[in-house]
């Protein structure tokens, strides 16, 4: 059987059972464990699943967002290869927005030493950069428990009164028709001004938030420079097209 056939095999249980076992899949489909696992590694890397312990699940609901010490342990090596490089990208005496989330968050250990000023929505974010004595603002306002991020319209009126050099967005998916989504309404209306206030804005994402979807539009593709580990190939010669891409291995 050809790769694209098993794993398209693969989705179609998924739509019917929503959980699929690695081992039934090895039987139902004639093909090794390590093959099964690399089908499911790949799969996931592409968005259309979830691997879970023994198998499978279909991926995440719309709504549907991590906690951040969920965040924080997944693809750490890609994260960090993201944000030394968007932490390049920044300039002498900048004035920049770290948003709430997980990349981000990795961005704070590569800014020590630049002559730099943040404004975060993250409760976290600021006491790690407070830790490093680097110049901060935190938004004021609701902090939402699970993602440690500020929200509500004091943040929102805060935000709106500002203007930065550079923005460094965390985004759960980047869609070619549908652009950057986020589960949250509240989040990606802060998410919009941020961009909206920055001279350049930059989206943080690993190569698992491509062709993803969630439940709220923050704003078309050609809004923002997405930075990334790896961008996959399908996605390329589309989305080169509306703006940039800058990949930390190529």
């Amino acid at each position: 059987m050809l790769t694209e056939e098993r794993r398209q095999k693969i989705l179609d249980l998924l739509d019917q059972h929503k959980i699929v076992k690695s081992q039934d899949l090895v039987t139902l489909l004639d093909a090794s464990e390590s093959t099964i696992r690399r089908d499911l590694q790949e799969l996931e890397n592409e968005g259309f699943l979830e691997r879970i312990h023994g198998g499978a699940k279909k991926d995440q609901l719309l709504g549907f967002e991590q906690a951040m010490s969920e965040k924080t342990l997944k693809n750490v090596q890609e994260k960090q290869e993201i944000a030394r490089l968007a932490a390049d990208l920044i300039e002498t005496d900048d004035v920049i927005y770290l948003d709430a989330g997980s990349t981000t968050l990795e961005m704070i250990p590569f800014l020590q030493g630049k002559n730099v000023t943040v404004v975060t929505n993250s409760v976290k974010h600021a006491a790690n950069l407070v830790d490093l004595q680097i110049p901060t603002i935190i938004l004021g306002g609701q902090v939402k428990l699970s993602t440690n991020a500020v929200l509500g319209s004091s943040s929102v009126e805060q935000l709106s009164a500002f203007h930065f050099n550079k923005a460094f967005m965390g985004m759960n998916g980047a869609h070619l028709v549908q652009g950057f989504t986020t589960p949250d309404p509240e989040e990606a209306a802060l998410k919009r001004i941020a961009m909206r206030q920055s001279e350049e804005a930059f989206v943080l994402i690993d190569q698992t938030k491509f062709n993803k979807l969630s439940f709220t539009s923050v704003a078309p593709l050609a809004a923002a420079t997405i930075v990334t580990e790896r961008c996959p190939l399908e996605f390329v010669a589309d989305y080169r097209d509306l703006t940039t891409i800058k990949e930390a291995i190529q």
